[in-house]
């Protein structure tokens, strides 16, 4: 499928008020469709994978392109190259959550972008370094509890930044590490524990609201 086909699907797809409507979640409207989820879904569902493709709509600037890139890149083709060039273009959160949880956390890369990301000054791409993590301990079956325990004291050093887009995505972290299993779960209460008694308020809720989900 060509770049101009699957952008005449979108188009097709278009929905005037979840254009309209994306203002109110905090999503820039300006380079959008306006096209749901699920819709992106099922176009992602007809082209399967195409690493060609995927980057050919990512260069489009298109907002629903890019998500729709994220669902049919093919991680194994993913270089570190094309994630801090895809990450560098992040301008919402919603762009920067769909490529973290539907390709980067797929790649071999995952663990050093999470890192690596966590302490850059960008807002986006600094949520993506928490969103890596947060999506891997839902989507990395196999990973060793050993590299979730090394994010603790990533979550806890960054707990400070009271920018909206990335204390949400510190406390996602948080949450979805201590849900992974029992042997995570008292490591991730302690966490919070730490980060509840530093000095400020996005730190403050950020454990607040991860120990209530925590401890039920």
């Amino acid at each position: 499928m060509k770049v101009q086909e699957v952008i005449t699907l979108l188009k097709d797809k278009a929905d005037a008020k979840h254009h309209a409507g994306m203002l109110r979640f905090g999503v820039s409207n300006e380079k959008a469709l306006g096209v749901k989820i699920p819709e992106v879904r099922k176009i992602a569902k007809l082209i399967k994978k195409d690493h060609e493709l995927a980057q050919a709509l990512w260069d489009t600037d298109i907002h629903e392109a890019r998500i729709l890139a994220s669902m049919i890149d093919d991680p194994a083709l993913v270089t570190p190259q094309q994630i801090d060039s895809w990450t560098k273009d992040f301008a919402t959160w919603d762009v920067c959550d769909q490529v973290c949880g539907n390709l980067f956390d797929r790649t071999s890369y995952v663990v050093d972008k999470a890192i690596e990301f966590s302490a850059h000054k960008e807002e986006f791409i600094k949520r993506a370094g928490f969103v890596l993590m947060a999506e891997y301990a839902v989507h990395g079956k196999k990973a060793a509890d050993d590299v979730f325990i090394s994010f603790f004291p990533i979550i806890e050093r960054e707990a400070w930044d009271d920018r909206n887009f990335v204390k949400k995505a510190v406390n996602w972290a948080l949450r979805q590490i201590g849900k992974r299993n029992d042997a995570l779960k008292p490591l991730a209460i302690q966490c919070a524990e730490r980060i509840l008694l530093q000095n400020n308020k996005a730190a403050k809720w950020i454990a607040g609201d991860a120990l209530r989900e925590l401890r039920k």
